[in-house]
């Protein structure tokens, strides 16, 4: 059983290669050695040549910068106790979708910030983006202390489950990510009685739009909320679990007619002038997605004005899809307050953005969920920005072991 080694680049190994040795992980917990390799790495990725060809390895380099990394290290030195020490937990194992191409780079780094040796499969299926960031981690190896290359692996294989098996065998902490069906498939390869999985399944996000907030805001306040709607819908093609897939329209129903029609309208516009395209077979998915939502009887009206906007009205909150049914594919249901959401809301419900609402509705709200779902709710053009907290999972303190030490 071989594996392509993507980094460090390398010929083809066998799988008992890319394991390291037993015996622990050379790192500490916020090891500077990594702290300044993941730096570099975050200076290539906001050069302005690089980011013009992918914006979104931007939103990348802002995370991976040397403030923001030693945050994440001060945060977690705060919340021990005095008794308490930090270690890494040994060796991570992270398996991550293909159509999210940038999602692996962050669990990955907050992994290596905690001092863990790192296996990351690279699906054969990501895209450019990342194959951008493999050049730029194997570009900065050269300025990097050789530590990085001998604790850190990424590589590429098919849907191989003896290479599977044997690196979960191997792992501390296993990390998957991609859906129900890809985290059950895993599952079945099992793990040392020691370890554990860190597991991402299917999640489902929404939008919320206050009626009079969206009243009492400018123009330019109005244009530029649909600007961010636009980055947190159309990247990843809608497909993101963070994405919106409905948006609720929170106040007068009298009202909310006409917002609605304002809003689609500066959506298909500030699309296009974005420069995102829907080819014709996507268009023809959303036409096949939507019409079988209305087969259920829960769509009230839909409309297709052009190839990247399709809306459809909903009668209930419970008519809202939470599958995914095409690129630019929007559900909009009228409710008169946030607290009509409650009975809707499941636990495979993730990010609900926002726009018009103030901080003590927000607050009540996620009081009213109890836990029970939505884990993140972030302001228009925040769905798709990385957190070390996600689907309600402090990432860094997963990937530490604490051990307590009593005089």
């Amino acid at each position: 059983m071989t594996v392509r080694m993507r980094f460090p680049a390398g010929p083809d190994l066998p799988v008992e290669e890319v394991l390291p040795p037993t015996g622990g992980t050379p790192l500490a917990v916020g090891d500077e050695r990594i702290v300044d390799f993941l730096t570099l790495v975050a200076r290539r990725l906001l050069a302005p040549a690089l980011a013009r060809r992918h914006p979104e390895l931007g939103s990348l380099g802002f995370f991976l910068r040397r403030r923001e990394l030693l945050r994440a290290v001060e945060r977690l030195q705060e919340a021990l106790g005095p008794q308490d020490l930090a270690f890494p937990r040994g060796t991570v194992f992270h398996i991550p979708p293909a159509n999210v191409d940038t999602i692996f780079v962050y669990s990955w780094a907050l992994s290596a910030l905690a001092g863990n040796v790192n296996v990351v499969r690279v699906s054969p299926r990501s895209a450019a983006a990342a194959e951008t960031i493999l050049e730029v981690l194997n570009d900065t190896l050269a300025e990097a202390d050789p530590i990085v290359a001998r604790t850190q692996r990424m590589i590429t294989y098919g849907h191989d489950d003896a290479v599977t098996a044997e690196l979960s065998a191997a792992c501390d902490v296993r990390v998957v990510w991609g859906g129900d069906r890809a985290v059950n498939a895993v599952r079945q390869h099992p793990l040392a009685p020691a370890a554990r999985d860190l597991t991402f399944p299917d999640r489902t996000s929404f939008a919320v739009l206050s009626v009079a907030g969206w009243a009492a805001a400018s123009p330019t306040a109005r244009r530029d909320a649909v600007v961010n709607f636009v980055n947190d819908a159309y990247w990843f093609d809608q497909a993101a679990c963070s994405s919106p897939r409905a948006i609720f329209l929170v106040g007068d129903a009298a009202r909310a007619e006409a917002v609605q029609a304002e809003f689609v309208a500066l959506l298909g516009a500030t699309a296009r002038e974005r420069g995102w395209e829907v080819d014709a077979a996507m268009a023809v998915e959303k036409r096949v997605g939507a019409y079988g939502l209305a087969a259920d009887g829960g769509v009230t009206r839909m409309a297709f004005p052009d190839n990247l906007v399709a809306t459809l009205d909903l009668a209930t909150p419970a008519a809202a899809p939470r599958e995914w049914l095409g690129t630019g594919t929007f559900g909009f249901v009228p409710v008169a307050e946030l607290a009509e959401l409650v009975p809707f809301v499941r636990r495979q419900d993730q990010t609900l953005t926002h726009f018009g609402f103030d901080a003590d509705e927000l607050r009540e709200l996620a009081r009213q969920l109890g836990g029970r779902g939505i884990d993140r709710i972030v302001p228009f053009g925040a769905a798709l920005r990385f957190a070390p907290v996600w689907d309600g999972y402090d990432l860094f303190r997963e990937f530490v072991r604490l051990v307590t030490v009593e005089a």
